[in-house]
């Protein structure tokens, strides 16, 4: 059997290098980099050519879902027409392991007479486009994973990680929040769980004692709501909580418990939260807690219960 482990273990570790040396060689141009970047007040339009291309692509989307907005523009079409879509306030970050790529060389009249600030993603500091270019990032990768040295590998790995550095670092400078994350990801279940509100998903149908109801009758309660939990309220007032555990601990040290009030083993003071509050805030102070529901409450309003199976 053909050791094919060995060669993936040989290209991961000759690429964990070449990224170990990207990261060695990050200094002053990257940082002016992310300073254009986070000063641009149109769009950052990411362009490369194939395999560049593909990468670019993911650039761009990271940029987009992450508070810059970006969008990736294909040299080709770019070349017959797509231009249309750049203004003069956009910043181009043009990709070419080479320098050379003739498509992407021959947008750079165009830019120029357009006035766009560029950057460049290269692996050749002395091509034409790291001249052109404002801003230009090298790679530093010394050969592909390829073993004919060919096939893009190791150059579009290192492209890949320096977008995602560019993307993080202004992730950072712009102090971008889960809660901004969110709202680029409404359809996902992530987007989903940072934009819910408690109001949202807690249960109005109480199950509601007092703290002289008998246990027998709080037991009742709680069966017929299925939250596995009573709340004690006395004249409206919230005064204390039931749950499942608290019901299996009393009938492990008191006889005849269904012969006592709900005030006897309820927990008093129950942990609250308000119904604005988002649903990983309740799944984090539940966490915290070591609790299972949250008791809704605005004011002395009680309004509902929010469970960890939400």
């Amino acid at each position: 059997m053909s050791a094919y482990h060995e060669i993936a273990r040989q290209v991961m570790q000759q690429q964990a290098a070449a990224l170990e040396g990207l990261a060695r060689t990050l200094g002053a141009d990257f940082d002016r980099a992310v300073e254009l970047l986070l000063a641009c007040r149109g769009r950052v339009v990411v362009c490369g050519m194939g395999k560049s291309g593909l990468v670019g692509r993911k650039m761009a989307a990271t940029f987009a879902s992450t508070g810059t907005p970006s969008f990736f523009l294909h040299p080709g079409e770019a070349l017959h027409g797509d231009l249309g879509k750049v203004t003069p306030d956009d910043v181009i970050v043009l990709i070419s392991n080479s320098g050379e790529t003739e498509e992407i060389l021959r947008l750079l009249p165009s830019l120029q007479d357009f006035g766009n600030d560029t950057i460049a993603i290269t692996n050749a500091p002395a091509s034409t486009l790291a001249r052109y270019a404002k801003i230009a990032l090298t790679l530093q990768v010394e050969r592909e994973a390829c073993p004919n040295n060919l096939a893009p590998t190791t150059s579009t790995l290192a492209t890949m990680a320096l977008g995602d550095a560019l993307a993080v670092a202004l992730i950072t400078a712009r102090d971008f929040q889960p809660q901004d994350f969110a709202r680029y990801h409404p359809g996902g279940s992530l987007g989903r769980r940072l934009l819910t509100r408690v109001a949202d998903v807690m249960h109005k149908d109480l199950p509601v004692v007092a703290p002289d109801t008998p246990m027998a009758q709080v037991i009742e309660v709680m069966t017929e709501k299925r939250l596995g939990l009573a709340l004690v309220l006395e004249a409206g007032r919230l005064v204390g909580i039931l749950t499942d555990g608290d019901l299996r601990r009393a009938m492990r040290r008191v006889r005849q418990v269904l012969d006592y009030p709900a005030r006897e083993f309820m927990t008093p003071n129950p942990v609250t939260i308000a119904p604005d509050r988002r649903l990983t805030e309740a799944e984090q102070l539940m966490h915290e807690r070591s609790i299972r529901a949250l008791v809704v409450v605005d004011g002395d309003a009680v309004l509902g219960v929010v469970d960890i199976f939400n």
